[in-house]
């Protein structure tokens, strides 16, 4: 069986990255960060992240050290 789909709010995934949900809304604007849906045609719709996203989102942002 397998998982179903993890959906986060722009909370959720603020903690979970670490940032402001500010940061994910202005990242938003930018279109940067993590790939999102808006569950609604309207301006006043619901933002979600699949956590699946996120994650790939971090992994492609990941860095080696510099010396």
């Amino acid at each position: 069986m397998e998982d179903a789909e993890i959906w986060l709010t722009p909370d959720q995934t603020a903690r979970y990255l670490k940032v402001r949900t500010r940061t994910l809304a202005i990242w938003r604007g930018l279109g940067r960060g993590p790939r999102f849906y808006k569950l609604s045609n309207t301006d006043a719709g619901h933002v979600r992240y699949r956590r699946e996203d996120v994650e790939a989102w971090i992994m492609s942002n990941g860095q080696e050290a510099t010396a």
